[in-house]
């Protein structure tokens, strides 16, 4: 090899070097926060080290780092189906280690108080269900639907003769115990765990919610949790949904939308415990 070849060679192995060391930071995968409303999401984005935000169609994503890992909060807009859509956005175009859904909820569970955080070691999808045939004129009692598992088969979920029972999403068993390991961060309500119900549905029948709490042990509700579980499942992608109550019409408790800062610090602390345990390469 002549020198002028060798300069060549030796040119684009260095240049070739950033993107290298780029390459093998991005194969760790950044961690994705996520929340519904700007409320349940800037106030994070705004923590992180040098955040730049993007847009990929309707939806907010801002990346950045803590403590020098890359992190994610994705702004997943309201609903199950901006929730889904948020997520497969996340898993194919930034190939996230860990999904961490958060934000408030309304609450379920008479013992808990706004402010009580819910770490859902499950969710479930409270919107998809059968309900009993009637005549006209009998009327509607949402108490006797049967719960219908959209996974269950490829079949028609209405029709399956196997009994209904709901889907629970189960939360990655390390993403919860990091999660449990810093309750003691928290001191403006108590941490739990418990079953986070989701639906494109604002529960007020309390009898309706008796029923979820009795059937289900829905600990809280909210409208994105089952479904961002969903998919993450899908792409095995650890996941966890983390929600703060910010009412609970079951015992008088009244809204207050500071709830949401409130629970986006507590996952900060998650999230900087997460990253502390992840092997150093």
């Amino acid at each position: 090899m002549n020198r002028k070849m060798f300069l060549q060679t030796l040119s684009a192995c260095c240049l070739a070097l950033p993107a290298l060391s780029f390459a093998q930071q991005a194969e760790k995968g950044p961690i994705v926060i996520q929340g519904a409303m700007p409320i349940e999401a800037e106030h994070f984005a705004q923590r992180l080290d040098n955040p730049k935000e993007e847009q990929i169609g309707g939806w907010r994503f801002w990346r950045g780092t803590v403590d020098g890992y890359p992190v994610i909060v994705s702004e997943t807009l309201k609903g199950m189906s901006n929730s889904a859509a948020a997520t497969a956005i996340a898993a194919t175009q930034f190939h996230p280690v860990a999904i961490i859904n958060q934000g408030t909820a309304g609450g379920h569970d008479q013992a808990l108080k706004v402010y009580d955080i819910v770490l859902g070691k499950y969710s479930v999808n409270l919107g998809a269900f059968k309900t009993p045939h009637k005549l006209k004129g009998e009327g509607s009692d949402s108490t006797q639907w049967k719960p219908m598992d959209l996974l269950a088969s490829k079949g028609s979920a209405g029709e399956d003769k196997n009994p209904h029972t709901i889907r629970k999403f189960p939360a990655d068993a390390q993403l919860l115990a990091v999660a449990e390991s810093v309750k003691g961060t928290y001191t403006k309500g108590k941490v739990v765990e418990g079953v986070i119900g989701s639906a494109d549905i604002w529960d007020s029948e309390l009898d309706r919610i008796s029923h979820f709490h009795t059937s289900y042990q829905t600990s809280a509700e909210e409208m994105e949790t089952a479904s961002a579980a969903q998919i993450a499942a899908t792409f095995n992608i650890p996941f966890v949904g983390i929600r703060v109550l910010s009412n609970n019409i079951t015992n008088d408790g009244k809204y207050d939308p500071q709830t949401g800062l409130a629970c986006q610090d507590y996952v900060y602390q998650v999230v900087k415990a997460y990253i502390a345990k992840m092997p150093a390469n």
